[in-house]
């Protein structure tokens, strides 16, 4: 809209809650509107409306009863002064007679037909009545998408600070006479933490009015020509890499729905103008959503308007909404693949995201799987055949179970989505809605994730950069087993591996699980050598794993790899596919692990295996340590390997921190000085707090290397505190005596 329009209708909003500068931010409903007509040619005021939304008393609450009953007998104590008086009984409705109110106005007159809204800032139109129509699902009126900021036009000729600005100055700037209401001793803004009174609410609309006749008036002679656009839907689209994104345009909504679109997102910040493509969902590690999702606005007072909403609700859901920055939204959104921008150009597509696609599907499967079976009436065809097909692949070109779909309207999807789970091939197929910004970012992640992920960074602040073994030598003399079944024990597994069993290093078995504490699929194998190792995987690479315990079977991937490798992901890391290696089949990746949770893996009770040397000798070890002042038990014999934790100088032993404990220890360690010496040939170890009787302590003791003296019990209690108000303290076995001091393996801790 570029010429002036004919009539100009100020409108006011007020909602049972905040008004002002905080209109909208409670999520109060809409009580009332207020609005009033000027002839923009005629310089001519229209009467005073006003329009009271009263829900029937069968859908208020009790306390929305009593809020109502003391509204009502305000009103009839004082009445607002409005011309005309108008009610409804929903939002709904409300809106819809507004429109026709408006409408029969306006066609009153009979001079020209072009009318918009004016409102005192944005908070009305963007805050107000957009977000409360979008979660009730109600449409809105057409007259709502655009209008005039007051304030905007008025700073056109009288430049302020745009915080201390509203009516009220505007009144005072251009020097009006305005009457203060009944009820107020002076001429004010109100209180915004209260309701909007209602004689104060006619009254803004009067002095609105009265602002605009005095920029039409000369000198001023304004003209309203520019109005505020409202986006009706949100648009798709892609977002390169190196397009400049601004800090002040971003924000981060956390907590939504994991089964929320880009479309619920805009939903949820309906009334504010999200740029084109700027709705990102986040996705985990394992490529699902997180809850996540960066959102990018047309501009910063938009940004400033969604903070607003900072835990309003979608659905029962609280969200929160925090600032966030144009490079996280680029990492997120941003890509760089030609394929994907030809992908993504189709404007007003569907996208639905295949996951658990068999590794051989082709794109005539994936167009079989959505045609209509044999009496069926629901069609989903795919949006351009071959070219609405995406697979998603690993930079050497390996399938990776993923592949997106387009179709050309929201009905066909719904008709795809209603495919979840059936079989393709042999696998069952889940399927979900996606977004431009989710094939992005699962397109980046697969095509440019590192080998290893730098090690977390709180083990690492911990621990000095020194260490005092021999730095430890890459040979992948491991094994990773992968898509093992989730009811898979200890026993399957080294049934599975058959002749190979003997060559499993002692507690060399390790389970993986994720962070609730469930089997992720995955096992790390430590084998006597390299060459084992090699030879296994070659041999039982993609073999069926039986369950003793159900009947579960599957195909399991078995892999060579490090003891770094192994521990990266024991301590809480993940391995990417870029990872290659090469043995008779010439096969690269280890795949992603979710990260394990806290607790000690699972290693086999027991199983024969060969004496191996131990890491160091006694007197080697003696030699690599001050004599005073540090204490060392006996270690127990070890293979060489990696240590998981860096050695050092100085490491003063926490018992609550991560360290796996027997029979699931790693069986590499590295061994450590004390940091202070003991008066007494026995290791002291104090326990505060303990809940365990005499006999439960000894058999948490079972598992550790002892002495033939038996552990003994110093305290007086167990349970507390210890009389005289001492924590327990446990006397260990008689630590060994050597020319260079005493020496405690940090492995039995």
């Amino acid at each position: 809209m570029t010429a002036q329009v004919d009539y100009l209708v100020v409108l006011c909003a007020a909602t049972s809650g905040a008004s002002g500068e905080l209109l909208g931010s409670d999520e109060k409903e809409l009580a009332r509107l207020l609005w009033r007509q000027v002839d923009v040619n005629s310089r001519k005021l229209g009467r005073v409306n006003e329009l009271l939304i009263k829900p029937e008393a069968s859908d208020l609450t009790d306390e929305k009863k009593e809020e109502d009953a003391t509204e009502d007998l305000a009103e009839d104590e004082n009445e607002s002064g409005a011309d005309c008086l108008f009610t409804a009984k929903s939002l709904e409705a409300a809106l819809n007679m507004f429109h026709l109110q408006l409408t029969n106005e306006v066609n009153s007159a009979g001079a020209g037909t072009s009318v918009c809204l004016c409102t005192d800032g944005q908070l009305p139109i963007r805050q107000v009545i957009h977000p409360e129509a979008a979660s009730k699902n109600i449409l809105v009126p057409e007259c709502f998408y655009s209008f005039f900021d007051l304030r905007k036009e008025f700073r056109m000729h009288f430049p302020s600070d745009p915080g201390a600005l509203d009516v009220y100055a505007m009144v005072e700037s251009l020097s009006i006479p305005v009457e203060a209401p009944p009820l107020c001793d002076s001429l004010g803004a109100p209180d915004p933490s209260a309701a909007l009174p209602p004689r104060v609410a006619v009254q803004q609309v009067e002095m609105m009015a009265k602002i605009v006749l005095s920029l039409l008036s000369e000198p001023l002679c304004h003209s309203f020509s520019n109005p505020e656009r409202v986006n009706e839907k949100f648009e798709t689209g892609t977002c390169s890499k190196t397009e400049k994104v601004s800090d002040s345009t971003v924000i981060r909504a956390r907590g939504l729905p994991w089964q929320s679109s880009d479309q619920d997102i805009a939903r949820f910040f309906s009334g504010l103008n999200i740029a084109k493509g700027g709705a990102a969902l986040c996705l985990n590690a394992q490529g699902r959503r997180n809850g996540e999702a960066l959102v990018r606005f047309v501009s910063e007072e938009h940004r400033d308007l969604a903070l607003q909403r900072h835990k309003h609700h979608m659905g029962n859901r609280y969200i929160e909404v925090y600032k966030a920055s144009g490079e996280d939204f680029l990492k997120i959104a941003g890509g760089t693949s030609n394929e994907v921008a030809i992908f993504l150009s189709r404007e007003d597509q569907i996208i639905v995201r295949m996951r658990g696609l068999p590794f051989t599907a082709t794109h005539e499967q994936v167009l079989a799987f959505f045609s209509p079976g044999d009496g069926l009436k629901d069609t989903c065809p795919v949006s351009g055949g071959r070219d609405g097909i995406l697979f998603v692949r690993y930079p050497d070109g390996r399938p990776t179970g993923d592949a997106f779909v387009l179709f050309a309207c929201d009905e066909h999807a719904q008709c795809a989505l209603r495919k979840h789970k059936e079989i393709l091939g042999r696998r069952y197929i889940e399927l979900f809605k996606s977004t431009a910004a989710e094939v992005q970012q699962v397109l980046n992640r697969y095509s440019s994730a590192p080998l290893i992920p730098v090690a977390p960074a709180p083990l690492l602040s911990v621990l000095p950069a020194v260490s005092l073994l021999p730095p430890p030598i890459l040979v992948r003399d491991c094994l990773r087993l992968r898509g093992l079944p989730y009811s898979a024990s200890i026993e399957d597994i080294l049934h599975f591996l058959g002749e190979f069993t003997r060559d499993v290093r002692p507690h060399g078995v390790h389970m993986v699980l994720n962070q609730q504490g469930r089997p992720s699929g995955d096992c790390f194998i430590q084998m006597t050598s390299a060459e084992r190792a090699l030879l296994a995987s070659q041999q039982l690479h993609k073999h069926v794993m039986s369950c003793q315990h159900g009947p579960n079977s599957r195909y399991v991937e078995v892999f060579p790899c490090s003891a770094e490798e192994m521990g990266l992901v024991l301590m809480g890391g993940s391995l990417s596919h870029s990872h290659t290696h090469t043995h008779g089949r010439n096969r690269s990746g280890t795949g992603l692990s979710p990260p394990p949770c806290k607790s000690r893996r699972l290693s086999p009770p027991s199983y024969s295996y060969t004496p191996t040397p131990p890491v160091l000798p006694t007197e080697a070890a003696a030699a690599l340590y001050p004599p005073l002042g540090q204490v060392l038990l006996a270690p127990r014999p070890l293979p060489p390997g990696h240590a998981y934790y860096p050695s050092s100088a100085q490491l003063y032993m926490n018992y609550t921190a991560y360290y796996p404990s027997p029979p699931g220890s790693p069986t590499t360690v590295g061994f450590f000085p004390s940091p202070s010496a003991l008066s007494s040939p026995g290791g002291l170890m104090r326990m505060p707090g303990l809940t365990y009787n005499s006999k439960d302590l000894l058999n948490a003791a079972q598992a550790y290397q002892t002495g033939v003296e038996p552990v003994s019990v110093l305290s007086g209690s167990l349970i507390g505190q210890a009389a005289g108000g001492e924590a327990p303290v446990v006397s260990l076995p008689a630590l060994l005596s050597k020319p260079a001091g005493h020496y405690l393996d940090l492995s039995l801790l």
